[in-house]
């Protein structure tokens, strides 16, 4: 456990890292004693800064949902970050690849929550019930991390990775398709690049949106009406280059489309 200091002071060091796009090593490397709770406070004082400078929270993100990713860091449960209004990305806008460190996209399946959903006693049940629908999506994810060699709690403090976020036009009801057997295909510049199914997040991303609506009662945080949840990526993270044309295609759920220039 860190003192409060220590905190304050590695969540300014990541701020101006995202600010001046000048990367910082791992937190980890530097500060052994690093915990979950260390980096998730590390975080939420960056959260707070951006919301006091007028930002508003729109959504979530769960991170290291596919087991292959838990085995590779270690752990036996995913992370969250917090998806910001001003993260928000378009199909019809090409984003600027200067303004990030080492760009990468994920293929998602959004979830679009009618309801509030319960806290630490939230259930998959709570989830499809309070979904109002599915919608494509792609996730920006950067790390302010040196090279992207980041352990657990670096990218838990680094808002788990998220940099922003992107939903295609198409919306489905949880009763109109199998959230389970969604196939993903994405391509890059017109050739295909990546492929998964839906099932990679946890065997049913409805059990990482109940997670995370349990794991972030915790720390005193709901997630309410109208937000967006990404519960973790189909495929592999792909790295994002200038001039990159994105195109994320899904079974039943329409496509998604980002660019950089």
């Amino acid at each position: 456990m860190l003192p409060d200091a220590v905190r304050t002071h590695l969540a300014d060091e990541l701020a101006r890292a995202e600010d001046e796009r000048v990367a910082v090593p791992p937190l980890v490397d530097r500060f052994p004693d690093i915990d979950v709770v260390d980096a998730y406070e590390i975080q939420l004082l960056n959260i707070q800064r951006r919301l006091r400078s007028g930002a508003k929270v729109v959504g979530h993100k769960v991170g290291l949902s596919s087991k292959a990713m838990q085995e590779m860091m270690g752990v036996d449960e995913p992370d969250y970050g917090h998806l910001l209004a001003d993260m928000e990305v378009y199909e019809d806008v090409p984003v600027d690849t200067s303004k990030f460190l080492l760009p990468r996209v994920e293929v998602e399946v959004g979830f679009i929550l009618g309801a509030d959903l319960p806290g630490q006693d939230c259930t998959e049940a709570d989830v499809l019930a309070a979904t109002v629908a599915y919608a494509p999506s792609i996730e920006l994810i950067d790390s302010r991390i040196n090279d992207w060699k980041i352990g657990l709690t670096d990218t838990i403090a680094d808002n788990a990775s998220s940099a922003g976020w992107v939903l295609g036009k198409e919306r489905v009801a949880p009763g109109d398709i199998d959230i389970k057997a969604i196939d993903a295909v994405l391509t890059r510049n017109g050739e295909v690049i990546a492929e998964g199914r839906s099932d990679a997040v946890l065997g049913d991303p409805v059990i990482a949106v109940a997670w995370l609506a349990r794991k972030v009662a915790t720390f005193g945080v709901r997630l309410k009406k109208g937000d967006i949840v990404l519960p973790g990526s189909c495929t592999r993270a792909i790295d994002a280059r200038p001039g990159d044309d994105f195109l994320a295609e899904f079974t039943g759920l329409g496509s998604v489309r980002l660019r950089f220039s």
